[in-house]
């Protein structure tokens, strides 16, 4: 009761700024909720009129920067989602920033001493008072450790945590309401789009977690000539503060200063697709907030990310699912599109295959023809996802934060070569990734691993069976003869049916060996 009490007045704060600035318009119109839309009509009567020139989605914006940290972080994650709020607000959205006010330099200090257990003077030589960036969570000093090494230092803001939390259990408790009041709005899965919000901002406050990401990141680039993680210390790294190598070097989006400085625009956006190819297909595991303010080059030529406290993860059978997805619609082989979807489970069972095929081909025909720098994959992405209320297709975070982070990479690949498909000059890198893992000897590993998981699982299940069996007769429950003699005849048919798992071995092995 407390909690609804509490809810029901920031609520309503809330919900009055967001009027004031003219953004509960689109629910003006919402047809499913009368009462919702009466009221959101209402309060726009006292909207500020300044904001009537603006876009939805940039009043949107700006009631939410209004708002504070956690609806600026909020509208942030938004923005991968053009399937809850439409391409056009999404996109807006994605222009949020998330600069704050920085806090004291004394509370930086406090904070620093406090997380490392010792005078900043025994860390390190020299630490600059003025910020040079200030964003919701953190905000970023540059340093010199004292050992000499040039540092930057990532500060939680304090009682961040506090305030998250607040703000993050009012958005949970409006999704469940949601909900429970507006079944039609369960397939969007706000509360499960709140939950992995909280889980992105948890993990975003945890400085160790962006830490560890960023070691990761490091570990799966070790050998790579064109892409540089910078060092994380340790040493000097907590739960509220990071401290990691600093970059020098020029924004990616500078062409003018990389063309002054002797670089190639084409060779970095090659490196940049080659780095971007092997997190998403390779690991499973790229930097999810690339922007052009994220990402530097060096002297020596090599993409530099920072910030990596937004990372993404795609399991092997999502990235399979990628790759024949996308090859289906670049041959257009819209059947084999459609089947993808609904192997992975993505389409219900009980949609209809050349329906989804049909609508495959009314998003591949117009990408067939075209030159190869006017293809859009993320376009083409954004476009499968608005086709998912039709087909019922549940929704996929993972490849929406994927969508929209090639959104801002194919952004960056125009800005250094508009002649130039970013996805094009890794091709051979690509074609050698595609015959490895999903060509013909590929899907035979892929069966012969499957067949290995079942012959390792059938003798588990029969075994439980008999266990199940015997405690149903010790424990007095009489069977039938004729259902003792079905269990036991089903039993000896999952005995033989090990045969067909052996051949597949066999098979698979024979292929490998004389390949």
């Amino acid at each position: 009761m407390w909690r609804a009490l509490r809810n029901l007045v920031r609520l309503c704060g809330s919900a009055w700024i967001l009027a004031r600035h003219g953004a509960l318009a689109p629910l003006a119109h919402i047809p499913q909720a009368p009462a919702l839309a009466f009221a959101a009509r209402v309060v726009l009567l006292f909207r500020d009129r300044r904001y009537d020139r603006l876009r939805p989605g940039e009043r949107l914006a700006a009631a939410l920067s209004a708002l504070g940290p956690s609806f600026i972080k909020f509208g942030q994650s938004l923005a991968t989602r053009s399937d809850l709020i439409g391409e056009e607000q999404a996109h807006d959205l994605s222009r949020l920033q998330d600069r704050l006010k920085p806090f004291p330099s004394t509370v930086a200090r406090r904070t620093l001493e406090e997380e490392l257990a010792r005078p900043i003077a025994d860390v390190f030589a020299s630490f600059e008072e003025k910020p040079v960036a200030a964003a919701s969570i953190a905000q970023v000093h540059f340093a010199v450790t004292a050992e000499g090494e040039e540092v930057a230092v990532k500060i939680l803001r304090p009682d961040i945590e506090k305030r998250f939390a607040r703000d993050l259990d009012l958005f949970l408790w409006i999704a469940e309401l949601l909900e429970t009041h507006w079944p039609w709005i369960r397939r969007l899965k706000p509360v499960e789009v709140i939950e992995l919000f909280r889980e992105t901002v948890e993990m975003e406050m945890d400085l160790r977690m962006e830490a560890a990401a960023a070691s990761e990141l490091a570990q799966n680039f070790g050998a790579d000539p064109g892409f540089r993680v910078p060092k994380v210390d340790w040493n000097r790294t907590t739960a509220r503060v990071m401290t990691i190598e600093r970059v020098h070097g020029t924004r990616i989006d500078d062409l003018e200063s990389l063309i002054e400085q002797g670089q190639d625009p084409t060779e970095i956006l090659r490196r940049a697709a080659t780095a971007f190819f092997n997190q998403v297909f390779r690991d499973g595991f790229f930097h999810a907030d690339m922007h052009p303010g994220n990402a530097f080059v060096d002297a020596e030529g090599r993409v530099v990310p920072v910030d990596f406290g937004i990372m993404g993860r795609l399991d092997q059978k999502t990235r399979y699912y990628l790759a024949d997805m996308l090859t289906g619609f670049l041959t257009g082989d819209y059947r084999k599109v459609a089947e993808v979807h609904f192997r992975a489970g993505y389409v219900p069972a009980h949609k209809s295959v050349e329906a989804f095929t049909q609508a495959c081909r009314s998003i591949g025909e117009p990408l067939l023809g075209r030159p190869l720098n006017e293809i859009s994959v993320a376009r083409l992405l954004a476009q499968l996802f608005r086709i998912t209320e039709q087909f019922e297709m549940e929704t996929q975070p993972q490849l929406l934060l994927l969508q929209k982070t090639m959104v801002v990479a194919e952004g960056v690949g125009r800005t250094l070569n508009p002649d130039v498909n970013m996805w094009e000059l890794p091709r051979p890198m690509i074609e050698d990734w595609m015959r490895e893992h999903r060509g013909p000897q590929a899907r035979v590993r892929e069966a012969a691993t499957h067949a290995v998981a079942l012959a390792e699982r059938l003798p588990q299940i029969i075994e439980t069976t008999d266990r199940v069996m015997g405690s149903l007769t010790e424990g007095g429950v009489k069977l039938h003869p004729e259902t003792v003699a079905r269990f036991a005849e089903e039993n000896a048919r999952r005995r033989r049916s090990f045969w067909p798992v052996w051949l597949a071995l066999l098979i698979a092995v024979l292929a490998l060996l004389f390949d």
